[in-house]
């Protein structure tokens, strides 16, 4: 398939690289920087100069891909992109938007003829090695349509999977990032714990314990093995925990659904309160969670 994607930010980069060799893939991102660290590693990527060079490089139905941060950013993508697709042609949004934007998007993007998906990305930076996990939402013949984008962003250990119509795999990989507050909070905590103990325990080899056969096996524990091995004291790791908006929306979902997510909310309100709380920056927990957000999503570890 040929496609165009949009946005060559962290996620944006590696899902480029990692379409390319099986499909006709163009780019274009706003500044050159990332452009030319790209086309580093794949030098015959094609690059678009502009939005409008873009589409016009696509055939029909054209297939663009933006990956630019949520909110502003992406309405000005699309706002751009509307400006030059057709009846017919596809638009696929794979940032972490609010699903109620996602929902508004796609309506809109029906009443002109344009198919729409928005796509829930997860596997962070180790996606492009191991897999993304592709939570897909929007108009059921366009999945059809593009399967073969998601099969290939998907290999080796990946999935994808259609999960209804509009915000549908936005909101799943809202709830999903809130999910994951929780998870990395609990985990953090838990080798605070291990850390002040009489025992002084080699934080590592209790991850590596963990991370084979015990129930709290998975990713995370495996990336905090990797990192304590390094880092065992999580030396110069700042305590101040940035937040996206998906936690916060699963709190505000869960009370307009009248679920309670205590676990979710508190770990929400830990990383709120991180930002000014010197006891909490100062913390083995909130160092862990930063550690294990630059694990696997590449975030950027501030220094104290």
């Amino acid at each position: 398939m040929r496609i165009g994607v949009v946005g060559l930010g962290k996620m944006g980069s590696r899902i480029a690289k990692k379409l390319y060799g099986e499909h006709d893939v163009i780019v274009w991102n706003r500044s050159k920087e990332p452009i030319n660290e790209l086309k580093s590693y794949v030098k015959a990527l094609k690059t678009a100069t502009s939005i409008k060079n873009l589409v016009q490089a696509l055939k029909k139905p054209r297939v663009i891909w933006s990956m630019v941060p949520s909110g502003k950013p992406t309405d000005e993508v699309l706002s751009e992109v509307s400006k030059y697709i057709q009846k017919d042609d596809i638009v696929i949004d794979g940032g972490n938007a609010n699903y109620r934007d996602t929902e508004k998007r796609y309506q809109k993007f029906k009443k002109n003829g344009i198919k729409f998906l928005g796509i829930g990305v997860s596997g962070g930076v180790l996606g492009e090695e191991r897999g993304f996990s592709l939570m897909v939402g929007g108009d059921k013949s366009v999945y059809d349509y593009v399967e073969p984008l998601l099969k290939t962003l998907s290999k080796p250990s990946g999935i994808y999977e259609y999960l209804g119509q509009g915000g549908a795999g936005h909101f799943a990989k809202m709830v999903h990032n809130g999910i994951e507050y929780g998870m990395m909070q609990s985990l953090a905590e838990g080798f605070d714990v291990l850390k002040n103990s009489k025992y002084k325990l080699d934080l590592s080899k209790v991850a590596k314990v963990y991370s084979r056969g015990a129930v709290v096996s998975g990713l995370l524990v495996d990336l905090a093995k990797d990192f304590l091995e390094k880092n065992p004291e999580l030396s110069g790791i700042s305590g101040v925990i940035p937040r996206g908006g998906e936690g916060d929306w699963t709190v505000a979902a869960a009370k307009e659904e009248k679920v309670p997510v205590d676990l979710i909310e508190r770990s929400v309100e830990f990383r709120r309160k991180s930002e000014k709380d010197a006891k909490i920056q100062n913390s083995f927990t909130a160092k862990m969670i930063n550690a294990l957000r630059n694990a696997f999503g590449g975030h950027e570890i501030k220094k104290k």
